[in-house]
């Protein structure tokens, strides 16, 4: 059937005069128009089913699941297996594993019990409550100097000055947080963070010279890493999982391999959070005010945001082990998976006007952290982060404005079109409550 967007998107009709079985054969492989808006996509794909066989940009077959209820199910299910490496030797074209590769697969989102029990039980000592909220002086510091530093830069421009909000705050914020929970160095924090900027940045075919490099360097700073916390036997996450028992000691492997997942899981989804969130807020300037003059309601503005433009637009990989019958289709054997987040979170038979944000919504369950043993494990310091990061900006800045049009935003769908956010955020800050 061809498709038709909805009466709510403001993009090209021209550009998505495309049938969805063009859509679905090329999933991501979209025009700058659906990438800035998937939802309506979404929606018409979840109409006429919750699950349809699609091929990725990349060229590897896959299923992709769309309702609420089937997302679910799959995240749950045991015979969709998150095993990457396994996957791969039984079938190297199942696919791209990425850079740096399956060496460092082997950490807890792409493994399943009981070697995903063993590392998640040994993290997650780093992620209880009672060390989550010791962090939180230290966030609020951290969001405080990044803001000092966007107001004097706009100060210095003048009072029409713009400021990048991404580069400026969304993206070294959560990446300097999880630099401290894992005692990475101050002197060494600035060329991680370049290397994962270019590791992360999407790009289409072969990854390109630099990509490598920064994925050398970034292995390479792991490796440093772990043999300065062997050395001086730190109390701190990365100290936790040198440290592990004979029980739980991880391979020189999955130590590498956590360390890296926990880098990128770490900041890049809070990094879409904070800019998907200011422009949502932004295009709904009722709940922009609305929070600034109840800012008690920011911790369940938090949930909304997340479940209206999640960060995570699909979940990691996952392969069927055997024949799976799900939603009424059956999904082969060896098949790649796609659980969509995104399409879950704005199913109507469990969010009431789901196209819509409403900071006020009564809270249900969305999926934006996943759900079933692979549920975010570090979903609370997103959560201290999001609501920190939100309740400054929002009592600093209430006249933060977009600095260009609306229209000329563009999103990225990059990690192999797990997560999606702003690459820049051009704003005005407007007077600072501080000064």
């Amino acid at each position: 059937m061809p498709y038709r967007v909805s009466s709510s998107y403001n993009g090209s009709m021209d550009t998505l005069d495309r049938s969805l079985d063009d859509l679905t054969a090329s999933w991501g492989g979209w025009p700058a128009a659906v990438r800035n808006d998937p939802y309506p996509v979404l929606a018409a794909l979840r109409a006429e089913g919750a699950v349809h066989p699609i091929r990725l940009a990349d060229g590897h077959d896959a299923w992709l699941v769309l309702g609420h209820e089937a997302v679910r199910v799959a995240l749950m299910d045991p015979r969709f297996s998150k095993d990457m490496v396994t996957a791969l030797a039984d079938d190297p074209d199942v696919v791209d594993p990425g850079l740096p590769g399956p060496a460092l697969a082997r950490h807890m989102m792409n493994l399943d019990p009981p070697d995903h029990t063993r590392l998640r039980r040994l993290a997650a000592r780093a992620f209880l409550p009672s060390r989550i909220a010791e962090l939180e002086r230290a966030v609020q510091q951290l969001v405080d100097d990044l803001l000092d530093g966007l107001a004097a830069q706009a100060a210095a421009g003048g009072p029409d000055a713009v400021v990048d909000l991404v580069s400026g705050f969304a993206g070294p914020f959560p990446f300097q947080v999880i630099c401290e929970l894992l005692g990475v160095d101050a002197d060494e924090r600035a060329g991680f963070a370049h290397a994962f900027r270019v590791l992360l940045r999407p790009y289409q075919g072969a990854p390109p010279p630099e990509a490598y490099v920064a994925s050398d360097a970034i292995v390479t700073g792991l490796e440093r890493l772990v043999g300065a916390h062997r050395e001086t036997h730190r109390d701190d996450l990365v100290g936790v999982l040198v440290s592990a028992g004979d029980d739980e000691r991880l391979t020189e492997q999955e130590l590498l391999s956590t360390l890296f997942q926990l880098f990128v899981a770490g900041h890049d989804t809070t990094t879409s959070l904070i800019g998907n969130g200011v422009v949502a807020l932004l295009d709904h300037p009722d709940q922009w005010q609305l929070l600034c003059a109840e800012p008690d309601r920011i911790p369940a503005a938090i949930e909304e945001l997340i479940r209206y433009d999640t960060p995570a637009l699909h979940a990691t990989f996952r392969v069927a082990t055997e024949d799976v019958e799900l939603a009424g289709c059956v999904i082969p054997q060896g098949a790649q998976v796609l659980a969509c987040i995104g399409a879950a979170n704005h199913d109507p038979s469990v969010h009431e006007h789901p196209e819509e944000l409403d900071v006020t919504r009564p809270p249900r369950a969305h999926l934006g952290f996943g759900h079933g043993i692979h549920h975010c494990l570090g979903a609370a310091l997103a959560r201290l982060e999001g609501r920190v990061a939100f309740e400054t900006l929002l009592r600093r800045f209430p006249d933060l404005s977009l600095a260009v049009d609306r229209d000329a935003l563009q999103w990225s769908e990059g990690d192999g079109l797990v997560l999606r956010g702003l690459a820049e955020l051009p704003v005005r800050l407007g007077p600072d409550s501080v000064e």
